[in-house]
């Protein structure tokens, strides 16, 4: 899934059609097929952690999610979807100046009030990327529960918006802590400032994007993601992974350095949750 600050990029992609009047909006989708943005000017797009808000100036909203298969691109005057895409295709906006804005295997396609936009990211964390980001709001609930594993707990959206695997992982190895550290045992407000300078950073320039080492090489960008087996850049031992487990948000694919992230390994997860059941079950 893309994380916050690839969604912003994406935000910039379709700032190409804001302040242009739409000819033809189609959304197919079976809850929006027969609503019509003919005669709408996009204000602009904007984020909050994963999600897109494109907004109009008739007081609508379209809220769109990429998850792990959407996309959106701008084409060009005169330029055309391939045919092969067409199945694909959830959104097209052509609007007064010839360009398309094509939202294509979006599984989220929401057309709202944008008065009403706290109903889709009301429940959204502080999100670091956006002009009222909360330093404090976003160390208050990420502490709120300080026996969850910290990696866990970045990667809840509802705690800290934008934070995605990568940036979770990223964060913990240079914070020289374990992924399943429970949150109470960690400085909080130093992971946080981290993963936000690290966002903004990824922004900032576009050799950057998702650099955490500062060498945006090809294999040599990420510290601990994408490094199973290969030997940490600090101390050279081994990279491990655990695989995700499917249906478990505490349990994600994790890349971490035993040496260097000293502390609680995945087993501790398993361990916590047996406990809890042998106490449910009066034992």
């Amino acid at each position: 899934m893309p994380e916050g600050d690839s969604v912003w990029r994406t935000a910039r992609t379709l700032d190409a059609v804001a302040g242009r009047r739409v000819l033809r909006g189609d959304l197919r989708v079976p809850r929006h097929a027969t609503a019509d943005l003919a005669g709408a000017t996009v204000l602009g797009t904007g984020t909050h952690g994963k999600h897109l808000l494109t907004r109009f100036d008739d007081g609508r909203t379209l809220h769109t999610h990429l998850r792990m298969d959407g996309s959106w691109s701008v084409l060009g005057p005169g330029k055309r979807l391939p045919g092969r895409l067409l199945p694909d295709l959830r959104v097209l906006l052509a609007v007064d100046d010839g360009r398309t804005a094509c939202g294509l295997r979006l599984p989220v396609v929401e057309l709202l009030r944008t008065a009403d936009e706290a109903e889709v990211v009301g429940h959204l964390g502080p999100d670091p990327l956006r002009e009222d980001w909360d330093e404090d709001e976003a160390v208050r609930r990420l502490t709120a529960r300080p026996e969850r594993p910290v990696k866990a707990a970045l990667l809840d959206q509802r705690l800290m918006a934008g934070i995605g695997n990568l940036w979770a992982d990223e964060t913990c190895f240079l914070r020289g802590t374990s992924p399943w550290t429970p949150v109470g045992e960690v400085d909080v407000r130093g992971a946080v400032r981290l993963a936000a300078r690290m966002l903004r950073a990824s922004i900032a320039d576009p050799r950057a994007h998702q650099v955490t080492t500062g060498d945006p090489r090809p294999g040599r960008d990420h510290w601990v993601v994408g490094r199973a087996h290969e030997p940490c850049r600090r101390c050279g031992t081994p990279v491990r992974v655990v695989a995700e487990v499917p249906g478990d948000a505490e349990r994600r694919r994790t890349w971490w350095c035993p040496h260097c992230q000293p502390g609680p390994g995945p087993d501790a997860l398993q361990a916590r949750s047996a406990a809890r059941s042998v106490r449910g079950l009066g034992c």
